[in-house]
């Protein structure tokens, strides 16, 4: 009885709940698009709306000419895109090894991997500074990659670690019984039940080598190779003073791309979950 008094009203409040945090989420993505369409007067108004009065586009062609911003996203997209092939190259084979192989290097790699996400930015910057210095690496987009891979690898791992974790070895030991090489098992078998894991890890990876500022601060002086995080800092000036509608304009167009990479990798979320037991 008091199950059914409860069914009612649980499914009417799960779906208030989720309406207000889509709504919770949703809040400043809507604020950036009104902003950006707003005009000067309209944002320094001392009681402004929250919607524009009229569709107005002096934000977008200032963030464009003014901070060069083409340029720089097209140098966001290649570090973040080189970062991520990377990662799910390397990460995938070594959080097979890991779980697979339980050898002493296991413990090293876990202790590794905890280590590297409590330390503190602040602390390696200096000497990576002049590590990368003594290379020929700073100022350049190689660097950067190098050093967005190597920060996200340890997360990767762990990641994928567990998703390795739960894959059946019964279901590698049947394919080895039905006559399959471990290479052959690891295309046909494992690769497909982990492709939730390689879309996730590769979608964490991405969005952190998009939006990743502090790294590219220091180790970035020239204004060419500069990355949109940059470019997006230039609209605040050195005494505090924000070029809002620009800023918010740039901020929009800076969002697109992660939101186009979520939405083309969402379906593959799910999708192989199951294909590779039913293959082996």
């Amino acid at each position: 009885m008091t199950k059914s008094m409860r069914s009612p009203l649980a499914r009417p409040l799960q779906y208030v709940a989720l309406l207000a945090y889509m709504c919770f989420l949703a809040f400043p993505l809507v604020f950036l698009l009104t902003t950006a369409f707003k005009t000067d007067r309209e944002i320094r108004s001392p009681d402004p709306s929250f919607l524009p009065q009229s569709l107005n586009f002096d934000n977008f062609t200032a963030a464009i000419e003014r901070a060069d911003l083409f340029r720089a996203a097209g140098n966001s997209l290649l570090t973040a895109v080189t970062t991520t092939v990377i990662v799910t190259a390397v990460s995938l084979p070594a959080a097979y090894a890991l779980v697979r192989f339980r050898t002493k290097l296991r413990a090293v790699a876990t202790g590794w991997i905890l280590l590297s996400q409590v330390f503190p930015f602040i602390l390696i910057i200096i000497p990576l500074f002049l590590l990368l210095k003594n290379i020929g690496l700073v100022n350049t987009l190689l660097g950067l990659v190098l050093v967005y891979a190597v920060w996200a690898l340890p997360f990767a791992l762990w990641m994928l670690q567990g998703y390795v974790s739960a894959i059946p070895v019964e279901l590698e030991e049947a394919s080895a019984v039905d006559g399959a090489g471990r290479f052959k098992t690891l295309v046909r078998i494992v690769l497909p039940l982990l492709a939730p894991g390689l879309v996730a890890t590769s979608l964490f990876t991405f969005i952190n080598s998009w939006n990743e500022f502090f790294f590219a601060l220091v180790l970035i002086q020239d204004p060419d190779m500069q990355t949109l995080p940059l470019a997006l800092a230039r609209f605040v000036g050195a005494e505090g003073q924000v070029q809002l509608g620009p800023l918010a304009a740039a901020a929009l167009i800076a969002c697109l791309p992660s939101l186009v990479f979520f939405m083309l990798i969402q379906k593959r979320l799910t999708a192989g979950l199951l294909s590779g037991a039913v293959k082996g």
